[in-house]
């Protein structure tokens, strides 16, 4: 069984007045810090993260972490500190979100942009990362907190949970289809559902056999009941189903760019064995 020491987040507490919508810009960073870090852990991670000296920080802590996860983590997972940190950095508007990660261990980019994606967050460059290994569920909640305070809007709580249920849910789905496959298939299925808006759980189940057709995985009876019983819940929030398909395409053409350009190129080159890989995941993934 995997050591699940739980990453960071889950709400923020408002020491000092935060700046809203007017003051964040393009560039502009907000940070998000456990807790229970050290003044030196603290520090390290600003480094990291390229943060600037007047940079905007948020506090975490892991009560609030139980708060979110709960429901979907076992408490002794969770553990007892949050020490995990992430930067947000505002995107330009149109270009969709972005993850990067270190020392993250359960929790894939793909994952998190997923999950992200369902909350409702875009146009974010994402920096998650933490002073040793975790698994990196804990993570999402304060990136979406992190999100409202730049964009200066509230994100339903029931649209919450279920991100970090989607989150937790293809984690697991990992564990047995992988990691690659487990992301691609929520994609799909979300992209599907914001097309064909299924009306029943036939429909429904149609729509995620298909994407494990396409994939060339098996599901489980219990994993299909899972994800049936998840999609119904995203369809009875109040998601924009657009907004979601718009993200997913976006984030497709930033790999493309990325992939066409002479870093990507270079990139290749450098580690092309590897990244022979990860190109055949990544069009599994969006294909």
């Amino acid at each position: 069984m995997k050591k699940v020491l739980i990453l960071l987040i889950a709400t923020f507490m408002l020491a000092v007045p935060l700046r809203g919508l007017a003051d964040m810009a393009e560039g502009d960073m907000i940070v998000t810090l456990g807790e229970n870090l050290t003044t030196e852990q603290k520090n390290k991670l600003l480094s990291e993260m390229g943060a600037p000296e007047d940079v905007q920080i948020v506090t975490v802590s892991n009560q609030e972490e139980h708060q979110y996860l709960g429901k979907y983590v076992a408490k002794s997972l969770i553990g007892t500190k949050a020490i995990s940190s992430s930067a947000i950095t505002i995107a330009p508007k149109g270009s969709g979100i972005t993850v990067k990660t270190k020392n993250i261990n359960w929790v894939t980019d793909e994952m998190y942009v997923n999950a992200l994606i369902t909350a409702g967050v875009k146009d974010a460059d994402i920096y998650i990362t933490a002073p040793i290994a975790v698994s990196g569920t804990a993570a999402l909640t304060g990136i979406i907190k992190a999100y409202e305070i730049s964009a200066d809007k509230t994100i339903p709580e029931e649209v919450k949970q279920a991100a970090n249920q989607e989150m937790v849910e293809t984690a697991k789905l990992g564990d047995s289809i992988g990691d690659k496959n487990a992301a691609a298939l929520i994609a799909k299925v979300k992209e599907e559902i914001a097309k064909k808006k299924p009306k029943n759980d036939e429909e429904l189940q149609k729509i995620i056999d298909q994407a494990a057709k396409d994939l060339n995985v098996k599901l489980s009876d219990k994993e299909m009941q899972r994800l049936i019983d998840f999609f119904n819940k995203l369809k009875d929030l109040n998601i924009d189903w657009k907004q979601v398909s718009d993200q997913l395409n976006k984030a497709k053409d930033r790999i493309s760019k990325f992939l066409q350009s002479e870093e990507g190129q270079g990139f290749f080159e450098k580690i092309k064995q590897f990244f022979i890989w990860l190109i055949d995941a990544i069009k599994s993934l969006f294909s």
